[in-house]
């Protein structure tokens, strides 16, 4: 499937090359979930987040000339997908907005159980704990906090993950290591309540 996938992926970015509106369309449609879930967790549900999956965009749509199929599509998109979020972070630090409104807005975000729905104190407990997670995974360094999300949540090889973070397989390895040991310090609270 994955192979088929990154096929499909370079046909349609041939296709884009040459100004094709639809092929563009098309390729949105099929990244945009895990580019904005990527950014969302990586900026710890910042309100930029639908923005920055924008940019990621048109930065592909503007780049599409220069891509050349060295690696999976999917490989590029994260190179752009990564530098994008690594400039706001950056840009967001030098300014010193931590805004109070954006830890505000995540209240409502919360694991929904089907058996524990019902119960509001499961459904507390539940947003609690996605809550602390998020934040624990939001305070990691930036590469850790990248290779962890597309490791775990976009199922990226670690090949994969290397070169969307110019770093060695081992190195990729080793900030995985590093950001588990932290969040398994971070979270053992929770996890043994």
């Amino acid at each position: 499937m994955g192979d088929r996938s990154n096929e499909e992926d370079l046909a349609l970015m041939a296709r884009i090359v040459r100004g094709d509106e639809e092929a563009f369309r098309v390729i949105v449609e099929k990244h945009q979930h895990a580019v904005i879930g990527t950014i969302m967790k990586m900026t710890n549900h910042s309100a930029d987040s639908e923005d920055l999956a924008q940019q990621v965009f048109l930065r592909l749509w503007k780049s599409a000339k220069r891509y050349r199929a060295t690696a999976k599509f999917t490989t590029f998109l994260f190179t752009i997908t990564r530098n994008l979020v690594f400039n706001a972070t950056r840009q967001k630090t030098r300014r010193k907005e931590h805004s109070l409104n954006e830890q505000e807005d995540d209240w409502h975000q919360s694991v929904t159980d089907p058996q524990t729905s019902s119960r509001p104190d499961h459904s507390l407990a539940n947003a609690e704990l996605r809550q602390v997670i998020d934040e624990a995974i939001a305070g990691l360094p930036e590469t850790q906090r990248l290779a962890l999300i597309l490791r775990r949540y976009e199922d990226m090889p670690y090949e994969d993950i290397a070169k969307v973070l110019k770093l060695s397989v081992s190195a990729v390895k080793s900030h995985l290591f590093r950001a588990r040991n932290t969040l398994k310090e971070l979270l053992g609270p929770y996890l043994r309540a």
